[in-house]
């Protein structure tokens, strides 16, 4: 039996998908790669790829965890993977877990979200990552509106877990996972997780959950304009991201992945932790992401490939040049919203080529190859399997080069489910069409640009501001590490119309001279362009996928505050 035709008899789906796409060679390698991966036996049930990779490779080292010198890396084989795994789905088992409930997870990135993740498919449970930098209201919101039956955190987590915990009715235990950094002590205050993987080889559970089907993760939204919402995934979207890797992000078997992106976001599951895993290829994975060190890192590792999102990359770039900056491993960098204004000079500067593409935890794809397209468009969706349009207020598509809201439908299925919200999820895909909120373009060639989310565009003096260009300039300033451009109504009352403020972070250990921050805008933008307020802050809050909360600053922001600046002030 041929690829194909046993891809057609044991995933039509799949083959389906591939018969669409337009290259032959294409097809013959992605359907050579899904069969020798196992895609074919396991569906996207994370604990059967687990299983399989530890029967064929027990001993390969699949993940590392980089921890940052605060303490060794976290060297995973697949066998240890797979056993703690097994080990994990005991101790939640014997906790009183059953099928549907939910476990919430508060940590950094760490072994254990792999062991949850394998061990909620084994037993039917739902893992719910929640970003670590979840605080207080917004924390407790989380675990209550998903219904955690219990939530797993570290030591430098818990004051804050202990704290929303209060607010979660249905939260009946805390599993503490104690690192080598912890107060030991703690081991005694609640159960840890460090017992049940202590514990000798366990079988797998007695009823395994294989259904494919069944709910497998939460993963909350950004929550940008608002609470955010959970969106109920199963085991076929970790099919679909395994699928990626040889598609779309065209990993070869010599490639080390990298990400510092959270594993409660599903940036790093689809293009770093699932194709890894499924391709048999290595994955770093860093407690978080940092800025400073990132290159660091992937000398260190080897690592030829690693995932930003836009405004990590500004943050990346706005580090002093170094002498060494080309001199890396890193071949790709695959990005999601990077800056036109600096798409370029962070190629030649950094010596990569960045591959961008687009999509969110609800859906829609759309990705542009290197060398193919126009520089600034997150390119086009893929042919056959998800079709884009961009439409005015009444649903109408509108031509190329006229902005209106981004919409797609997939070829299989257009759904999302969000948790215990069917009205905001049938609303999310009116008409079958996934309405996206991001406000976008289109050329004559068919390839998208992004121009401003929904609701927040920033308009001066009847002009459109390009925010990334104001930030990219004042990024460049020496007395800047990271910058956010964000609009408030402006003082001239005027309908629809902004004053804009520059939120900045001081390099560490440094201050900032607002004044020579106003004299390089003025000479660098356009009047318009020029914020009328600089607000230096200690940081930029971000969403779990990195987009600058801008709300945030915006509510902290009073003209009349010590930390913000005038532009009048600075003649």
């Amino acid at each position: 039996m041929s690829l194909m035709e046993n891809l057609e008899k044991k995933n039509p789906r799949l083959y389906m998908i591939s018969q669409l796409l337009s290259e032959p060679e294409t097809i013959k390698r992605v359907a050579k790669g899904v069969a020798g991966s196992g895609f074919l036996k396991h569906k996207g049930v994370f604990s059967g790829l687990l299983e399989l990779r530890a029967e064929s490779d027990p001993n390969r080292v699949g993940v590392i965890f980089d921890n940052g010198g605060l303490y060794p890396d976290d060297r995973l084989t697949y066998a240890r993977m797979y056993g703690n795994s097994l080990r994990l789905a005991r101790g939640l088992e014997e906790a009183g877990f059953e099928r549907g409930d939910k476990l919430a997870m508060v940590m950094r990135n760490h072994p254990e979200f792999i062991y949850a993740l394998a061990a909620c498919s084994m037993l039917g449970t739902v893992l719910v990552p929640i970003d670590p930098r979840a605080r207080g209201e917004k924390l407790a919101y989380q675990l209550a509106d998903c219904d955690a039956r219990a939530v797993i955190t570290t030591a430098d987590l818990l004051e804050e877990v202990e704290t929303a915990s209060k607010g979660a009715p249905n939260l009946k235990d805390i599993f503490l996972s104690l690192k080598p950094d912890a107060d030991a002590s703690l081991a005694g205050k609640y159960p840890t997780v460090n017992e049940m993987l202590e514990r000798q080889f366990v079988s797998p559970p007695g009823e395994a959950a294989a259904d494919p089907a069944l709910p497998v993760q939460i993963i909350y939204t950004s929550g940008v304009t608002g609470n955010p919402k959970g969106v109920t995934l199963d085991s076929r979207r970790n099919a679909m991201y395994c699928l990626l890797g040889y598609l779309v992000w065209e990993y070869a078997p010599d490639d080390v992945l990298y990400t510092g992106l959270s594993l409660a976001h599903g940036n790093a599951q689809a293009v770093t932790l699932f194709p890894a895993l499924s391709m048999g290829i290595p994955a770093v994975i860093s407690q978080r992401f940092t800025k400073s060190r990132i290159w660091d890192v992937c000398r260190k590792h080897g690592c030829t490939t690693f995932s930003l999102l836009g405004g990590m990359m500004s943050g990346i770039y706005n580090e002093p040049p170094r002498p060494d900056d080309a001199d890396n491993p890193v071949r790709k960098v695959i990005s999601a919203g990077t800056p036109r204004a600096i798409w370029e000079d962070f190629e030649r500067r950094f010596g990569v080529k960045i591959l961008e593409w687009y999509g969110a935890i609800e859906g829609g794809f759309a990705y542009k190859p290197i060398g193919e397209g126009p520089v600034g468009s997150f390119g086009k969706p893929i042919k056959g399997l998800v079709e884009m349009k961009v439409v005015d207020e009444e649903d109408n598509e509108v031509p190329p080069g006229v902005t209106g809201e981004l919409v797609s439908r997939m070829l299989t299925q257009t759904k999302v489910d969000y948790y215990k919200k069917p009205e905001a999820s049938a609303e999310k895909t009116r008409g079958g069409w996934l309405r996206s909120g991001d406000m976008v373009h289109r050329d004559q060639e068919g390839w998208f640009f992004f121009d401003y989310r929904k609701g927040g565009a920033l308009r001066r003096a009847g002009d459109f501001i390009k925010p990334d260009l104001v930030e990219k300039v004042i990024g460049e300033h020496p007395d800047v590490s990271e910058v956010c451009v964000y609009g408030i109504p402006a003082a001239s009352g005027a309908p629809g119309e902004s004053d804009l403020v520059a939120a900045v972070v001081p390099f560490e250990g440094k201050s900032v001279d607002p004044g020579s921050i106003f004299k390089t805008a003025r000479e660098r933008l356009e009047g318009n362009s020029v914020p009328s307020y600089i607000q230096v802050v200690d940081e930029i809050p971000k969403s779990p996928s990195e987009k600058h909360l801008d709300r945030l600053l915006r509510e902290a922001f009073s003209p009349d505050a010590g930390n913000v600046h005038r532009l009048e002030d600075y003649p």
